[in-house]
Parts: C-alpha cells; structure tokens; sequence
C-alpha cells in the first residue's frame, strides 16, 4: 500500500516537472517568436528607409535631366546657361567611326619606365586578363595608354554583336550569370574565386549596372571588357540602366573616372559612352531563358528588339527627337572632338534635342519654330524676338552640319515639307519613339504583385508589370523563365510571379556592411537555377547577426534624419498647421501625418517614430526641441541664408550633379560665374527665389583660398550634414552589441549554396568561404 503512494506522489511529481518544462518552453518559444518578429519588423523598415531614398534619388535625377533637355530645346542658342548644359546632350551627334577612332587614338601616349603596373599587348591572351585581375586586387591602376587601348578594341568588337545574345549549355555543361556588382570590385573577385575565372568551360553572363555607387567601377569595367577580348563567345554582357553618362554624373562614376585619370579621363568617358550604346540588350539561354536586367513591359517585343539600332540611345532617358533626315556617314565629327582640338564651344548640342516625358508619356510638340517662346534664365517673362533672317541662318548653319558636303539651297530651308514627306518622318519618329520605350522598359521596369502593367513612378522610368505579363510574354515567345537584376535583395536573389521571374542582385553589403548578400545563378541543361550567396567583405565575419542587424538600422536611420533636417523650413510649417495655439508642441499621431505629407516616402513613420522620437511629455513632442537633436551643422555656415542651407542640403545630389555638367573641362574647379549660374539653374529647376545676395555670401564663405574659383568636392564636403545622435549614439549602441553577444558563437557560414528544385520550399546547404 505504502509503495502504492510512493509510486503515485513520483508520478506527480513528474508531471509538475514536465508540466513546469512545457510553461518554460512555450515561454521561450513565444520570446522567440516575439524577437524574431521585432527583428524582421526592423529588418524591413530598415530596407524601406534605404530603398525609398535610392529610387526618390533616381526620380529627382531623371526629372533634372527632363528640366535641362527643355531648357536646350527652349532657350536661345547664345544663352548662358543654354552653353553651360548643352554639351551633355550631343550624344546623337554622328561621325565616321574612322573618325572616332583616331580621336581616341592611345599611340601618342607614352608609358614611363616607372609604371610599375600591368603591360598589355594585343591581342590579350588569357593570362594577361588573369594578370590584370591580379592587378587590380593588389590596388594597382592601369595606365591610360592600356585603358584606352583596351576600350578601343571592346568597341569595335561590340559593334558587331547582335542584340540578343543567344548562348546554349550544351557545349560548356554549365552558363553563371551574376546581377548588378556596382562597383564593388570585391563582390567581383570574390565570384571569380568561388567559381572560377572565365574560360571556355566557365562561360558567364553580367546583366548590367557594372558602374557607379562602388569605389572600383572602371576596375570592374576593364576586367570584364578583357575578358570579353579573349572569349568573345563565352562572355556575354547586357547593357543596366547604369550604363548612361547622364545616371553616371549623379552616382559617381564619371568623378572616379576624372579622379583615377585626370589627363585622358575625358577621352575615357566619351569612349564609354560609346561603349554603353552598343551593348547588347538581352541574352537568351537554350531558348528558354531570358536574361535582361530591368525586365518587359506588355508591349516587349523581341524581334523589335533585335532590329533595334541600340547604339541611338546614348542616354536611355531622353526619347527621339523629331528632325530632318541626315545623310548616313557624312555627318561632321562630334563637337566634343573639336572642343578638344580647338576649344570652341558652339551650339551644335541643337542636333540632340527632345522633351522626356515619362515612359509611357508622348513628348509634347513645341509647334513651329517660329512660335517657340525663348527665355532666359534671369527673366523667365522675356521673350527674345529673332528675326527671320536669322532663324534662316541658324537653320543653314545646323544643316551644314548635319550634312557635310551637302549643300541646301535657301530655297529648300524656307519652303513647307509636302504632305507625304511630313507622314513620313512622323512615322519614322514614331517608330523612334516606340523603340525607345522598349529599352526604356528592358532597362529601368520592376515586376509586382498585382496584374497589369502600369507606368514606374517610383523611379520615374520604365514601368512595373504583372504577372500576367509575365505569363503572356513566356508564351508568345516560348519561354520559361525571366532572370533580372536591377533591385537589390537582402538574400541576393528572389523569386516572383510563380517562380517565373527571378531577380539576381550580385552586390553584397549594398546599402550598408551586413545589410545584404550577394548572389549568382548557375544553370545546367536542364536550366534548374544552382544559387551562391556570400559576403564578400572581410567585416561581415567580425560581427554576429544582431551587430549586423543594428549597424545597417543605425546607417538607415542617420540616412532618415538627414532628410529630416534638410526638410525643416516645410516640417516647421506643418507642424505649426496642427499647432494652431502656436505651444510648440503637437501630438505624436500629428508628427507622423506631417512628417509623411512633406517627405513623400513610402514609409511607416508610426513605427518608426520610436526610433526618431526620444523624448515627449504626456504624448506630446516639443518639435523645435526635437529639430535641435535631430542633427549639426559647421559652425562656418552658420550665417548663411537658411534657404539657401537647407536648399544645399536637400537637394546636394542634384547640386553637385549640376556641377559636374558645368565643370565641361573636368578640372574639378568652376568659375565664380558658372557658379552663379549652377545657382540659377537650380532655383529654376526648383522653382524658387534664390537672391544674388545669398550667392554672393555663399561663394565668399567658399573661397577660403581666395583663388577665384571654388572646387567642387570641397564644397560638397563642407555642406555635408553630421548627424549628431547617429554620432553620440553608434559607439555607444556597438559597445553594448558586443557586450551582449560576447558568448554567442559567430555565424560559420559566409557562402551558402542553394539547388532549386521544384518544389516551393528550397533546402540551402551551407558550406564555409573565405
């Protein structure tokens, strides 16, 4: 009997203690699952902060680039600012190729004996491209002579390349394709490293946005353009929307190029241009995969596509404009050539010149020339009167130009085009126009959720498509699989529309170190995508998840303040519309419908005022007190016309974008004039009043010097905003990361590997890289 009660008191004990073992695990199950849920809630208002200022980046640049295209198309040919900006769109301007040639010619070019970098010879060999890798890890730079000899050869190459490129697995068993690499050259060698270098047998294909943002943009160019050189029919590469001067003047490269090579860096990049225009648009694997890095819209058509001349859209942003005919190769050089020989700056820009709309806006006629209304930039009310002798003249002058050799009678110049010749040209615009929007879309379009097929207003070109576009596209051409680039991912790659879209993104550590991987795809015959994704900065292996995850919110974040404070003047004001006892104090529901009102970002500011918020009394925020946390300024600045500082701060992409168009030798230094006139193009594009007073005491705060010029990164640099919480706080906030994580192990896995199969939910296997 007794032994009876001791078995049973044992027995409940047991149950108490497994029921007590069941309280705690569901406790720590449910702590997880609330971490977990907190780290993916930052995790992606985190992405939002970054990915809503990159795309409000690229509207504001193609809106900028609209603004000066009406301006050329608009302003009298001897107007100041007209000279300042029409050079950047000569790009339509046609010569002999022969011609070209011999301007970026690289024998007059001497190597001293001291360079101590990579020697080319041509043709390159394997090894020299092997060696040039090398080169370019150990930070070495490749002399001029090599560089422009090296884009010489890819040029002409390239212009013999089709369209689409159509490559087949049968012959080399396995095709990589990698997504955009911006610049970052040690996303690059680290691919290299873990798959090998392009061969015969390793075939690879880039999609696109090679440039700009990274450090290394000419290195990755060089490499992959050798490469090219030596296995022409196993290296493919599609043109990004990243591969346009007027994007480059905005994102970096074209200063890196000016940097890195300061004597021939103009002849570089007009080269490139070139280069950019006459790089295959998309590539097609055993018929079934289609490769492009933007994506399609619902009027892609691939056999336009392949008759399309690319090598017109210098600059994927600006549409065709409506002109007479020229004849073929008889077009004078470039002026650009004669800038360089002879230093005269005419206004032969008036060859390229359209309105841009939005991808799926028809440019809006200007009417007859004689109606144009011409204005400057110091009276916007002026019309300037020319008479019709002179427009005449202007006219013989364009067409002697266009049509070298050919002389048009006075006759021809004032007499109205016949009906038939008008239908003509309109058609043949037409289908200028209708060709533009196809690249338009291959390059700058995104997929989403919902069906249809709408206008991309987000970046401000191409268009987002549905997955029943996506569906109709595969089926009129056969296909069964879509892979793009153009967004970055935080795993590297994702799949969309029933896994028949895939977007690849080869940059890792984007936005910030940790904040994403890479990714690249390898595909067999049976076209079954094969996934690698790493790391490949050397700091992602020092920090354990959580210091990652704090470090990419902490950059998001100082990045979100920043735009906070250089918007105070209309935050002020719409706080004051809900203060209207003027206590200086508003609600947090009111701060979070006014912040949303006057940034116009897509994000959920109730969320994230926690973190920008810190101190409130009874839910109320003191805003100018929160103004005064938010961020500092230099003490040197201080006097200068708050409109005026704010206007640099918000719009300092633009500015300096502005700068590098006017900066037409690319010394890096402009005039006290151009500089008032950068000013005066801005405050048009703004549409606001910038006094001369305000310009005058910016410049002489500038010129500390005082050599009569002002340097454009210097100015930069010192209206570069300091975020005063983001600097107090991120020691503080690392030091307590890696107090707590001190006892966790490190992540061991750097590079995982992926094979997709069929089913919805793929199995990684992970393996360690370096």
């Amino acid at each position: 009997m007794g032994c009876g009660v001791t078995k049973g008191s044992e027995f409940s004990r047991r149950c108490e203690k497994a029921a007590t073992t069941m309280r705690a695990a569901v406790l720590i199950q449910r702590w997880y699952r609330q971490y977990v849920a907190r780290m993916e809630m930052r995790r992606r208002y985190t992405w939002n902060i970054f990915q809503s200022i990159e795309y409000a980046g690229q509207q504001d640049q193609i809106k900028l680039y609209n603004f000066l295209g009406y301006l050329v198309d608009n302003f009298t040919p001897s107007s100041n600012e007209r000279n300042l900006i029409s050079h950047i769109f000569r790009e339509n301007e046609v010569c002999r190729d022969t011609e070209w040639e011999r301007y970026f010619s690289y024998q007059n070019i001497d190597v001293p004996d001291i360079y101590s970098g990579p020697r080319l010879t041509f043709p390159l060999t394997a090894d020299q491209a092997t060696d040039l890798v090398e080169a370019f890890r150990q930070k070495k730079q490749l002399h001029s002579r090599y560089v422009l000899q090296l884009l010489l050869e890819t040029w002409k190459l390239l212009r013999v390349l089709p369209n689409i490129n159509r490559v087949s697995t049968c012959h080399s068993k396995e095709i990589t394709v990698c997504g955009d690499l911006h610049g970052q050259l040690e996303d690059l060698l680290f691919i290299f490293y873990k798959n090998g270098m392009p061969s015969l047998e390793r075939p690879y294909v880039f999609n696109g946005d090679f440039v700009d943002r990274g450090q290394d943009s000419i290195e990755i160019l060089l490499i992959l353009f050798a490469f090219l050189l030596v296995y022409p029919g196993d290296i493919h590469l599609n043109r990004g929307n990243h591969e346009d001067h007027i994007i480059n003047l905005r994102y970096g490269f074209t200063k890196e190029v000016l940097n890195k090579y300061r004597l021939h860096g103009k002849r570089i990049l007009k080269l490139l241009q070139k280069i950019f225009s006459w790089l295959p648009l998309v590539t097609v694997i055993d018929q079934k995969v289609l490769i492009v890095h933007g994506g399609i819209s619902n009027t892609t058509d691939l056999a336009l596509i392949a008759r399309v001349d690319r090598h017109r859209y210098v600059s994927a942003l600006r549409p065709p404009k409506k002109r007479g005919s020229t004849h073929g190769g008889q077009s004078s050089l470039d002026s650009d050539i004669e800038d360089d020989v002879t230093s005269v700056k005419s206004s032969s820009a008036n060859l390229r010149r359209a309105s841009f709309g939005m991808a799926y806006t028809k440019p809006k006629p200007f009417g007859d020339r004689d109606s144009f209304q011409r204005r400057s930039l110091q009276d916007f009310s002026a019309t300037v009167n020319r008479t019709l002798e002179d427009e005449l003249e202007a006219r013989r002058r364009r067409a002697e130009f266009v049509c070298a050799g050919y002389n048009l009678s006075h006759r021809n110049l004032n007499s109205s085009v016949s009906s038939e010749s008008d239908q003509s040209s309109t058609e043949a615009f037409d289908c200028l126009n209708e060709e533009w929007k196809q690249i338009l879309d291959l390059l700058w379009s995104d997929p989403m959720a919902q069906d249809g097929c709408v206008p991309n207003e987000v970046r401000g070109g191409g268009c987002y498509w549905g997955p029943d576009v996506t569906e109709d596209f595969l089926n009129r051409h056969h296909l069964q699989l879509i892979i793009r680039s153009h967004e970055c991912k935080q795993e590297g790659y994702e799949f969309c529309h029933k896994r028949k879209v895939l977007t690849l993104f080869s940059a890792s550590n984007y936005y910030e170190v940790g904040s994403n991987r890479g990714a690249f795809v390898r595909l067999g015959p049976d076209l079954v995508p094969y996934f690698v994704q790493y790391q490949a900065s050397d700091m992602t292996r020092e920090l354990s998840l959580r210091q990652s995850a704090k470090r990419t919110e902490h950059s998001a974040l100082r990045v979100l303040r920043e735009q906070l404070f250089s918007h105070k003047s209309d935050l002020l004001s719409a706080f004051q519309e809900y203060d209207k006892e003027n206590t200086g104090l508003i609600s947090l529901h009111d701060w979070a419908n006014a912040v949303g009102q006057v940034l116009h970002l897509d994000l959920p500011w109730r969320m994230l005022r926690s973190q920008l918020v810190t101190r409130t009394s009874n839910g109320m925020l003191d805003y100018n007190a929160w103004f005064r946390e938010l961020a500092i300024t230099e003490s040197s600045v201080e006097h200068i016309e708050q409109t005026l500082l704010e206007t640099l701060y918000r719009h300092r992409s633009t500015l300096e974008t502005i700068f590098r168009i006017v900066d037409t030798d690319n010394s890096g230094l402009i005039s006290f004039e151009d500089f008032r006139q950068t000013w005066k193009l801005l405050s048009a594009y703004l549409k606001m009043e910038i006094s001369d007073e305000a310009i005058n005491d910016l410049i002489v705060t500038i010129d500390t010097n005082k050599d009569g010029s002002i340097d454009i990164d210097e100015f930069m640099e010192a209206f570069r905003l300091v975020d005063k919480k983001s600097r107090l706080e991120r020691g503080r906030s690392i030091f307590m990361a890696r107090q707590e994580d001190a006892p966790q192990e490190e992540e061991t896995a750097q590079v995982e590997e992926i094979h997709i199969e069929d089913e919805e939910s793929p199995s990684p296997a992970a393996e360690t890289g370096e």
